[in-house]
């Protein structure tokens, strides 16, 4: 119904029908058309094959195993999946093709309007249908035998239409098919930024997770060195404490021999003296040789001087210090010939 009233509203339904059959790629009627699907869009077989080659130039040396490629729609821009048959996979569009059948017929059957052709100025009554090639500027017939174009070289207007008309749609399908490359390039690049920032998280976890096994490492041997220090802190306080309840002992074993002493030295008479015997000691009486034995110093163990040190247990981190500060990542190499190889593409 639109289509329709499209129509009436028009001053020429004739041309509005025209454009409605025109290919957006070779800009001339169509031929042999075909359906885009999804987008249900027109393209001449012939162009849509040109528009997928050129985004597929290795397509057809590929297997027939393999599925086909894929472009887009020049109308809409809307990605196309082809099988394996390609362009001649798609459905022909036979409505569009009866309706320029019936679209031609109705052309032929009209008489030809002077308006409709391009006249030329000079001569009014003549029909522009040939071309400069000198000055590149389409001409008559009298403008060649007679005119200002008599000396030019001139061609047919039809043959130079073809041909530049064929030029255009070729360098239509290069543009369609090198936007087709840039969209690629720029999935691309948002596929290995999205790529990058997930490796980069990755990386970070990695190191982190590294880092904290270093530091567990480390927290595990700082606790063995602790033990091992307080380890050798109770082995040396309790020789230590040993030696100091030997002292004791002799301190007192020593002082109750000065009592005694004492007491023999307060004796006047001989027997007397000869007596003494030292208290809560098992001697015999007369025993101050004992003491004097006693007097001539003790034969117990001593302690090496610098024995209380612990010197022995000192650590040395500078090593570890300078190897922590010279870390770094290590140099990726097939990373480097990655990007290489990324620019020599991208330059291609």
């Amino acid at each position: 119904m639109d289509f329709q009233a499209g129509i009436l509203q028009d001053g020429s339904p004739m041309e509005s029908l025209e454009k409605q059959l025109i290919c957006p790629i070779c800009l001339e009627m169509f031929s042999k058309p075909v359906v885009i699907l999804p987008c249900q869009h027109n393209l001449c077989r012939k162009c849509a094959n040109d528009v997928f080659q050129a985004a597929n130039p290795y397509w057809q040396s590929r297997s027939s195993l393999i599925s086909g490629g894929r472009f887009r729609c020049p109308s809409c821009r809307h990605e196309v999946l082809l099988d394996r048959h390609g362009v001649y996979g798609l459905q022909r569009n036979l409505l569009v093709e009866n309706i320029i059948d019936i679209y031609k017929q109705e052309c032929s059957s009209r008489p030809l309007k002077k308006g409709e052709h391009p006249m030329c100025k000079e001569h009014e009554d003549e029909r522009i249908n040939i071309y400069c090639v000198t000055c590149e500027v389409p001409t008559c017939s009298m403008c060649k035998v007679f005119g200002a174009h008599k000396d030019c070289e001139v061609a047919p207007l039809q043959t130079v239409f073809q041909g530049q008309k064929t030029e255009l749609n070729n360098c239509i399908s290069m543009l369609v098919a090198g936007n087709d490359r840039i969209q690629t390039i720029i999935s691309q690049l948002e596929d290995s930024c999205q790529s990058t920032k997930e490796n980069s998280e990755a990386a970070k976890r990695e190191l982190c997770a590294r880092f904290d096994t270093l530091a567990e490492l480390l927290e595990e041997k700082k606790s063995e060195l602790l033990q091992r220090i307080s380890q050798e802190q109770g082995d040396k306080t309790a020789f230590i404490q040993s030696l100091i309840c030997q002292y004791k002992e002799q301190l007192e074993k020593s002082s109750r021999l000065v009592e005694t002493a004492i007491q023999a030295a307060e004796e006047t008479g001989g027997a007397a003296f000869l007596m003494v015997r030292p208290p809560n000691l098992s001697l015999p009486a007369g025993a101050h040789m004992e003491i004097v034995e006693a007097s001539k110093g003790g034969r117990l163990e001593k302690i090496e001087q610098g024995y209380e040190s612990m010197d022995a247990f000192s650590v040395s981190m500078d090593h570890l210090a300078e190897a922590v500060r010279a870390l770094d990542f290590d140099p990726a190499e097939e990373d480097e010939e990655y990007f290489d190889g990324e620019e020599e593409e991208v330059e291609e």
